[in-house]
């Protein structure tokens, strides 16, 4: 486990509380100028003149602190699209994913009353988009919303390698057993494109599964990968990576416990935040 975590959890509990993007009510310089003010003997003074008494020098105020990841670039690639059922013409063309063949893009799996895969990775990667935002970073997401088609797997990775990413997730749920519960994150195996990522992937593969583990109830899968890590070999946005990448299964949709929390508005935040608190620790280096 990554001993960067407790900090980089802090910090983004005070980003979060620091309601930034809020924006001050000015005051109206109209009014000020209109009323008489106070001396500090207590006597009213005609706005404009000086009072006898002046106050003291108030002392500057002190500069905000930085926000964590200011200057910093982060890529997020919500998987699939909500318009992929509509063209599979489109995403069954066959790209060469680094390794071999792979299909442009799939429709991505469901839970059993319909919720899309497609729906929930955008509906976190909003969230996340939002809390790395107020943190400071400037965000590359692969698809701008949830009724296109694609871009195919090989573009997405493009996207984010062009941006020169700082760090980069890949938001996906699985499609196993329904008895199998639980999140997994993927982590890249070198094929040439990624080798100088590897090391670095694997550390924020680190910080995220701890992320998972302290900041949401989703517990580590128990029928894919060993403690909540797999490595593979055959994803485009893995093996086509120049920046520090997973993948992350955050949940079973076929599993009806997984499928309530993936469903769940409060939990897709929850999501959000853990991996805010994963990219921050992992950018920042905040000792523990």
């Amino acid at each position: 486990m990554h001993p960067k975590l407790p900090a980089a959890a802090l910090i983004l509990a005070a980003v979060l509380a620091s309601g930034c993007g809020a924006t001050a009510r000015p005051a109206d310089p109209a009014v000020g100028a209109s009323r008489s003010h106070v001396a500090a003997s207590g006597a009213l003074v005609p706005a404009g003149s000086q009072s006898s008494s002046a106050s003291p020098t108030a002392s500057p105020s002190p500069s905000p602190p930085a926000l964590p990841l200011a200057g910093r670039v982060v890529g997020i690639d919500p998987g699939h699209n909500g318009g992929n059922f509509s063209d599979p013409g489109f995403i069954n063309q066959v790209i060469w994913n680094g390794q071999e063949d792979e299909s442009c893009d799939t429709t991505g799996t469901e839970t059993a009353d319909g919720f899309t895969e497609a729906s929930f990775n955008f509906d976190v990667a909003t969230y996340l988009k939002a809390d790395l935002v107020a943190a400071g970073a400037t965000v590359v997401m692969t698809r701008q919303n949830n009724t296109g088609v694609g871009p195919c797997v090989t573009t997405r990775a493009q996207i984010i390698n062009s941006a020169h990413a700082d760090v980069a997730i890949d938001i996906h749920a699985d499609g196993g057993p329904s008895s199998g519960r639980g999140f997994t994150v993927i982590e890249p195996i070198a094929d040439g494109p990624n080798d100088g990522v590897i090391t670095s992937s694997q550390q924020f593969g680190a910080d995220v599964r701890a992320a998972l583990l302290t900041g949401t109830s989703m517990p580590e899968s128990d029928y894919y990968g060993t403690n909540g890590l797999i490595n593979r070999d055959d994803l485009a946005g893995l093996n086509l990576t120049t920046v520090p990448k997973v993948l992350v299964e955050c949940g079973n949709m076929p599993n009806p416990t997984d499928a309530g929390m993936l469903e769940s508005p409060a939990f897709q935040q929850q999501l959000a935040q853990a991996f805010t608190t994963a990219i921050i620790a992992f950018v920042t280096g905040q000792p523990g």
